[in-house]
């Protein structure tokens, strides 16, 4: 047997078997995940990071991290997080666009930005000088109900951003991070005032960025994580050719019948 077939993983034989995506329609994945606030981005893209390997750019961990690093940003953005209102353009930019510089040319996903029409056209700018488009934009659809429960049991460990929840994902010793043991804190938005005044405006902004993005949302839909992350894995399989555990080379190779390894396999 040619040492080329061992390199097989066989997770992708499993894949190839439901895989819709041409071989030279193959990209590398430049998601954006789209949800109100509680909806779970966070906890989807967890999962997005040890299935695919993605970068994950988080504009609420990047302003959390510069809130408690008191950066310039950070104490400029504090007042409008603790009322409930959204960070200004100019801050959330920069942010973003100095991660994307940092992670290069490599699979990432977008969770929380951009929220607005002008905030998508920024980033659009930014993508269209790094070469880097997005692709696919899932929309996490989740009841409201759910989500105000799902805000009401959150804490955190703020140093670190891991985020905890009574319900689903307890800390193994209450009110403390598994990992350091230091104590957890809720955020000061988690409040059900708070969560409906970013509902609101959260639903004014959403519909015009659906609409600009019209060509690569996918709704998914559900009540818990399970419910909802196999729709976002299919979607990203299906659409782009990522396969999951695989490095990036070998995803293009795996689904391209002229590469050698699959010629070989062939055989």
């Amino acid at each position: 047997m040619s040492p080329l077939i061992n390199r097989f993983n066989p997770k992708q034989l499993f894949y190839r078997t439901f895989h819709d995506c041409p071989s030279h329609k193959i990209q590398p994945l430049r998601l954006l995940l789209i949800g109100c606030p509680g909806s779970g981005k966070g906890t989807q893209s967890n999962r997005l990071q040890k299935t695919f390997d993605i970068a994950h750019l988080s504009s609420g961990d990047l302003l959390r991290k510069n809130i408690n690093d008191q950066t310039v940003i950070g104490q400029q953005a504090r007042q409008y997080v603790a009322h409930g209102k959204l960070v200004p353009d100019r801050l959330l930019v920069s942010l973003v666009n100095e991660e994307l510089s940092r992670v290069g040319n490599t699979n990432w996903l977008l969770d929380g930005f951009p929220r607005t029409v002008n905030q998508a056209k920024a980033l659009d700018t930014t993508l269209k000088s790094l070469m880097q488009p997005l692709n696919l934009i899932i929309n996490l659809q989740v009841p409201e109900d759910t989500i105000l429960q799902r805000i009401m049991d959150r804490w955190i460990h703020a140093p670190s951003g891991r985020v905890y929840n009574l319900s689903y994902n307890p800390p193994r010793i209450p009110n403390r991070d598994d990992v350091t043991g230091e104590p957890l804190t809720q955020r000061p938005d988690d409040t059900p005032e708070v969560f409906k005044i970013r509902l609101d405006q959260h639903n004014t902004m959403t519909e015009p960025l659906l609409d600009y993005y019209q060509h690569l949302v996918v709704n998914v839909q559900g009540n818990t994580s399970d419910e909802i992350y196999p729709q976002i894995e299919r979607e990203i399989v299906n659409r782009l050719g990522v396969l999951p555990g695989t490095p990036a080379i070998q995803r293009i190779s795996a689904y391209d019948d002229t590469h050698p390894l699959n010629a070989e396999a062939s055989l």
